[in-house]
């Protein structure tokens, strides 16, 4: 009896332990070629994302499949103006940025007193913000950084680059002041908000281990729960 006992307890033992490792190789493949998760610590894609959403990024959305049936299975598609993309910061690769894209490659781009210009054709925004109804003028006294945000280009998109900027227009460090995004930049894009709560504007910066604890008992009592689960667009 107690062989038995022993040999069906090994095999349960077996059994979970197969289970709880092909899980795990499981879940490491997904995170690592499937889906990202990313944070947002900042304002710049406010309305649209805010400051403590916690995102989940198809990171195959871009991908060119390399058979027939994988893109049957996981499509894709190609970039298009109005997309939300992740990338990887080009001032430093170590960062993850997330805009919108505005131009592609080949296109011009132009902003005249906020009003974006793509191709020398005004560009339909719905889901930009303009916090700051003052506009910055060439012919005013500002400094460069000032008059960009407001007033910029034209300039062309070059082959294999784009274009991007914040839905928060008047306050968004976007191509409008560092340049272009490679393509090869790209890791995919926002797929939906699994998480989300009402941080702090500088939460990102404090990293010590009170204001991490801070951050976990605040998670429940300020958590927006009419934005999780919502599909990014």
């Amino acid at each position: 009896m107690d062989k038995d006992k022993k040999k069906r307890d090994k095999s349960l033992f077996r059994e979970y332990f197969e289970l709880i490792a092909e899980t795990a190789v499981f879940v490491f493949f997904v995170m690592t070629f499937v889906v990202q998760a990313f944070q947002i610590p900042t304002g710049s894609m406010e309305p649209t994302l805010l400051v403590g959403d916690f995102l989940l990024v198809n990171k195959l959305a871009y991908t060119r499949p390399l058979l027939p049936l994988e893109g049957t299975i996981l499509p894709h598609k190609p970039i298009a103006r109005g997309d939300i993309v992740v990338f990887k910061y080009p001032k430093d690769l170590t960062k993850d940025f997330v805009k919108r894209v505005i131009a592609l490659e080949g296109q011009k781009v132009e902003v005249k007193d906020k009003q974006v210009y793509v191709d020398d054709k005004p560009l339909d925004e719905p889901y930009k913000v303009h916090i700051d109804s003052h506009v910055n003028s060439k012919n005013d006294f500002y400094n460069y950084d000032d008059v960009i945000r407001d007033n910029y280009g034209p300039v062309t998109v070059p082959p294999g680059n784009l274009f991007v900027m914040g839905d928060n227009r008047d306050n968004s460090m976007d191509s409008r002041y560092w340049g272009f995004v490679p393509l090869a930049s790209i890791k995919g894009r926002p797929w939906v908000i699994y998480f989300s709560y009402k941080a702090e504007r500088d939460a990102w910066q404090k990293t010590g281990i009170r204001d991490r604890l801070k951050k976990l008992v605040s998670f429940v009592p300020k958590a927006r729960w009419s934005r999780m689960l919502r599909i990014i667009n």
